[in-house]
């Protein structure tokens, strides 16, 4: 049972912030069924259930374990990290929030800790951050940037108090608040900003140069700068724009971001720095990592330094002298969070003086100086009252949660995703339920348990037919959602059109999600071919049109007809076939023709392309509602086939691995070279690898390449391999 009144817990206890609400020790109702339990020693009563979409896994003391249920633990809880940190660093859509990820790396490090012999150096214990990406250039950093150890408890930043002590420093702490963000270098040389790099794993990261210089907020020309600075900070995104984002994104059909971290870091890390420019990114600036013609001997004078040069340093930050002013000011900072336009996963206490720090140095993942406190998540009860069923894009039904409201993170919410059929039966939701919500990341409301079900009530059950159309819903195979399949369904038209209207698809300017629903609404377009019937008349009928916009989305219209084939294939919104998948398809074929005639078996000859997708595409084209679509299109003019270069057949049949920094090529390039020369350019080296091209700091791929004997090539000598021999 959710306990209404805080007690306040003895001194060794977590001091709550405030609205924080606990569990007692006894497991929530129904956990079984949503997953398992993982009681949070560190925080006295609180407990939480690990989403089924993790595999289930006891989670307990290490301390009655023997060696061999150890290691096998170890190996579990390594694997789940691993996952979660290549989707964090990489992919920028973790499945695990930030406290279950801290429970399971802390559960790692006690095992770790009790056996010491089970401790390797490719642990995610003993790693900063994730690896650099392919999709950008690298940059090697000339000052480490480190990550920083966690507590989760006041008693353990006292602990971390007695270290710094006992290193012979008396120190005085600047406390700031821990923007949840993605870690970014800038670097100044006279006050040009001149270079931009992401964390990576700390000594390698990723240029992203020409994206930063698309933030507005961040300084592109510093005033009475020194010769040269290099400062990290945090790039984030603010709650407005991420709301505006994902709002998009919605009507769009695509998955949104979990949350304004990873929209952030997706964001920073685009290849078009136009799209960077207009998702609102921001930036706090932390620290000094290299600065030549100023000498600055604390951190606080280093940020009022910073400050005065024109960069938005951390919003907060206290000087303290002592472990308890420093555990009263996060205590503050805590109880002020929801206050913030900005997601925060912390606290931060540093030694001020950098003399001292010096003195104490680092471990080789964490800086002895430094630690960060991390808050638990508020969580609140409600009660369910209604369940609403929307229709998606491509005609999906997503169930929402409608409850009283409830004041959670700063904000009053009454409304949260169920995701799916599956998920309102693991909790055996039922109108009525008294339910605990959340907000993931503190923002997004979601529903994490059911601590008692209403009487008299029966087991909610999703709608057999379309809300929208009334057609009936089906399962399709290995999908956990219904889907309406009507291709008339009103509820999918409108997503349909702006999708085939965005950058990505058609990219027909002027065409957005407000001149689309208008469009829709007046009955001018049911469909993607009704575009291309708009009249001049029509269009300036619409709000805010007038001759000169009607007449430019008359021409972008007209310039889309003369699109690649791949463009309109994206745009076509074909399940499971995204804008890489649409151009592998086009080329392979050649025209869309080809495509309609083609066999499941057939379009999964094409590398990269598994039997769900081909399914996909076939089902896509036999639909009678396609065959009218692709009629009408061709009708209005539209290009139907691809007009891409012929690939060469230098490196037909051959796989190559593009490792380390090359000198002229960044690695998307020597990869776009290997698939214009007919080759494959693979992730992975393994004996069926034909060649790794290897540049500086190449690392396992190379060590991997040369136990398995395949052959190293340099850049030169690959350059060499698919040279035209007549140039």
């Amino acid at each position: 049972m959710i306990q209404n009144q805080l007690k306040r817990a003895n001194e060794n206890d977590f001091k709550p912030a405030e609205n924080l609400i606990y569990t007692k020790r006894t497991p929530l109702r129904n956990a079984p069924q949503c997953g398992i339990l993982i009681k949070m020693d560190f925080v006295p009563h609180l407990q939480f259930a690990v989403p089924t979409r993790q595999r289930k896994m006891e989670s307990g003391s290490v301390e009655n374990l023997e060696l061999e249920q150890a290691a096998k633990r170890v190996e579990e809880l390594r694997a789940v990290i691993e996952k979660n940190n290549r989707l964090y660093y990489d992919q920028d859509a973790p499945e695990l929030e930030d406290f279950e990820y801290d429970a399971l790396t802390r559960e790692l490090k006690a095992l770790e800790a009790q056996f010491p012999q089970l401790v390797t150096a490719s642990s995610p214990t003993q790693k900063v951050g994730g690896t650099a990406s392919s999709k950008l250039p690298k940059v090697t950093h000339a000052v480490k940037m480190e990550s920083l150890l966690d507590a989760f408890s006041f008693d353990e930043l006292r602990d971390f108090d007695r270290r710094v002590r006992e290193a012979g420093v008396e120190p005085e702490y600047v406390v700031e608040i821990k923007i949840d963000g993605l870690s970014c270098s800038l670097e100044y040389e006279n006050g040009e900003l001149v270079r931009a790099s992401t964390r990576g794993d700390g000594v390698v990261g990723e240029d992203v140069t020409a994206n930063v210089r698309a933030i507005r907020s961040i300084p592109k020309k510093l005033k009475d700068a020194p010769e040269f600075l290099e400062v990290r900070g945090e790039v984030y995104m603010p709650h407005e724009a991420f709301q505006k984002l994902c709002a998009e994104q919605e009507l769009q059909g695509a998955a949104p971001f979990k949350n304004p971290r990873n929209a952030a870091a997706g964001s920073l890390r685009q290849k078009d720095a136009k799209i960077t420019g207009k998702r609102g990114l921001s930036i706090f600036v932390f620290n000094v990592q290299q600065i030549r013609g100023k000498t600055l001997t604390k951190h606080s004078e280093s940020l009022d330094y910073l400050k005065s040069l024109g960069l938005p340093v951390s919003p907060r930050y206290h000087v303290v002298h002592d472990i308890e002013a420093a555990i009263a000011e996060i205590e503050q900072i805590g109880q002020n969070r929801a206050k913030l336009d900005f997601d925060m996963d912390g606290a931060v206490i540093k030694v001020n003086d950098f003399a001292q720090r010096d003195l104490m140095g680092s471990t080789n993942k964490f800086p002895r100086w430094a630690i960060a406190f991390k808050y638990p998540p508020e969580v609140k009860e409600t009660t369910l009252r209604g369940i609403e069923v929307a229709v998606g894009r491509t005609g999906v039904l997503t169930p929402t949660a409608c409850f009283e409201p409830v004041f959670l993170a700063g904000t009053t919410v009454a409304r949260a995703t169920l995701h799916n059929e599956d998920f309102i039966r693991q909790f055996g939701l039922r109108i009525g339920d008294t339910i605990q919500v959340r907000k993931a990341g503190d923002i997004i409301p979601e529903v994490i348990g059911v601590t008692h079900h209403a009487e008299d009530a029966e087991p909610y059950e999703m709608p057999k037919v379309c809300p929208s159309c009334g057609a009936p819903v089906v399962h399709l195979e290995d999908e956990a959602a219904l889907r309406c399949v009507n291709p008339e369904c009103p509820a999918q038209s409108l997503r349909n059109i702006i999708h085939f209207a965005s950058r990505d698809a058609m990219d027909i300017d002027g065409l957005g999600t407000a001149v689309a629903t208008q469009l829709v609404e007046k009955g001018m377009v049911h469909s993607a071919a009704d575009i291309y019937t708009l009249t001049r008349e029509q269009l300036l009928t619409l709000d805010k049109f007038k001759e000169k916009s009607a007449d430019n989305l008359l021409n972008a219209i007209e310039a889309s007809k003369q699109n690649n084939l791949d463009k309109l294939l994206f745009g076509f919104g074909i399940r499971n076939i995204g804008d890489k998948a649409a151009a592998l398809l086009a080329e392979h074929f050649g025209t869309l023709q080809a495509i309609r005639e083609a066999t499941a078996e057939q379009i999964s000859e094409i590398d990269g392309f598994g039997g769900v997708m081909a399914q996909s595409v076939v089902e896509f084209f036999a639909k009678e509602g396609t065959t009218d679509l692709v009629h009408r299109l061709a009708d209005a003019g539209l290009n139907m086939q691809w007009k891409g270069a012929p690939k060469g057949d230098k490196l037909a049949g051959k796989t190559l691995v593009v490792t380390g920094t090359l000198e002229t090529l960044s690695r998307n390039e020597a990869e776009a070279l290997i698939v214009k020369n007919g080759g494959k350019a693979s992730g992975s080296v393994s004996k069926k690898t034909a060649y790794v091209v290897a540049g500086t700091a190449a690392g396992s791929k190379l060590t991997k390449a040369q136990a398995l004997g395949v052959p190293v090539l340099t850049e030169q000598e690959f350059l060499d391999m698919i040279r035209d021999d007549n140039t």
